[in-house]
This record gives C-alpha cells, structure tokens and sequence, in this order.
C-alpha cells in the first residue's frame, strides 16, 4: 500500500511542513472546511484547507525519498509516482489556481516536471467547487531521489482577505 509522503495535506498542522516559496498579500492561511463562501468537500474527514491571498501564495514540499526509507534500488526502477491535489474557487470571487511537481535527482537536478497550465476560476460562469488534478510519472530515467511539490495561486481581484484559490488532501506516491 503505497502511503503519502507529504506532511500535513490539509492544514489541520496549520502550515507545519510547508516551505512558503511566496507568501504575498496577506499570506497564507489555514481554513476550516467549508468556510465562508465556500464549497463542502467530498471527503467527511478533510476539515480543513489552506487558502490563499490577493498576491500570489505559494507552498512546497521537498521530499528526501532515501530518508522516507526508499532504496537506491527501488528508486532506479522507475516506480510510478503519482501526485494529486484538491482545489476551489469561492463563490464571490474569482482565483487562479497553479501547481508544479518535479522529480529530482541527487543533486536537485530536474528528470521529470509536471507542470499543468494555471486554472482560472470565474464564479459567474464556472463551477467553482472542489476539482481534483492527478498525474503519474513514468519512464523518467534512474537516479530519482527527491520530489519537490508546489501549489498555490491568489485571487483575481485583488480583494483584501483570503478569496484566493483554497488547496487541501494534496498527497504523493511512490507505487513500489
């Protein structure tokens, strides 16, 4: 059973783990779900969400894959990995919505990057409820020994608060 290797997915360490690469406008914050104009989420145990600011809010994690226990082995066989992350809109305001995830070989260098175009939430003419982005790596070549995962996003209206891009149950997995 392949297991999450990110730490607090969804906030409920507030922002323990997380490396904040940007952190504009009134910076990061940790929500309960589903909070004010907001959207329930399809998971009964996710209580909780980060959400962003009117200045781009990102976050990441680096994962050492040898200190989670993974063998140089194991990890030159290319096993899949697969990333997922959880995302909304408010129903007030409009936001955008970015993520990159990279494998990385032992000197920070990038094998494979998964890096979708930024989605843009309009509540006027878009469902802004929770939407999932999921990807698998394969075939990236040996010598994979980290995995550096950002997201985040703001606002587009550049509204004093938290009405930017909310972001919650993000995991990833090494299947080997």
């Amino acid at each position: 059973m392949a297991r999450n290797l990110l730490k607090n997915p969804s906030g409920e360490e507030q922002l323990e783990f997380w490396e904040l690469t940007e952190n504009g406008g009134c910076q990061w914050k940790v929500e309960d779900m589903p909070g004010d104009c907001g959207h329930d989420f399809s998971n009964d145990g996710v209580t909780k969400y980060f959400a962003t600011s009117f200045e781009l809010c990102l976050k990441r994690q680096v994962i050492d894959l040898l200190a989670e226990g993974y063998s140089c082995e194991q990890l030159d066989a290319q096993p899949a990995v697969t990333v997922e992350d959880w995302y909304c809109g408010r129903t007030d305001c409009g936001c955008v919505y970015q993520m990159t995830v990279c494998l990385l070989d032992e000197n920070h260098e990038v094998l494979q990057e998964f890096k979708p175009e930024p989605v843009t939430f309009d509540p006027d003419c878009d469902n802004c409820s929770w939407q999932q982005v999921r990807h698998t790596f394969s075939e990236y070549g040996p010598g994979m020994r980290f995995i550096s995962f950002e997201h985040g996003g703001q606002d587009t209206k550049y509204w004093d608060g938290w009405f930017g891009v909310r972001v919650t149950e993000s995991s990833v997995t090494v299947e080997v």
